[in-house]
């Protein structure tokens, strides 16, 4: 069976996103980082974070501007990935 783009793609009030074929959850939790860097490489696993988590490439609606979102299910991990992600 031939998946089309369309049926990859989940689109929020916000986003237009692309799901990761790496992610092992594939939802959008509810803590979300835009990062402006849509090439940047995101290893989310090596931020050894505590819940579970996601990454997706993104539009941003508001202002169509090209990105990464990483979503996750615990506050704390959005502020440790924000705090610790440096582009390459």
């Amino acid at each position: 069976m031939r998946h089309t783009m369309a049926e990859t793609t989940i689109t929020t009030d916000a986003y237009k996103l692309f799901p990761s074929p790496r992610n092992v959850h594939r939802e959008v939790f509810l803590h979300e980082v835009f990062v402006p860097h849509p090439y940047a490489l995101i290893d989310l696993p090596g931020f050894r974070l505590q819940g579970r988590y996601s990454l997706f490439a993104a539009y941003r609606l508001a202002d169509r501007k090209m990105g990464q979102l990483a979503t996750f299910e615990l506050a704390a991990d959005a502020a440790k990935f924000q705090a610790d992600f440096v582009p390459d």
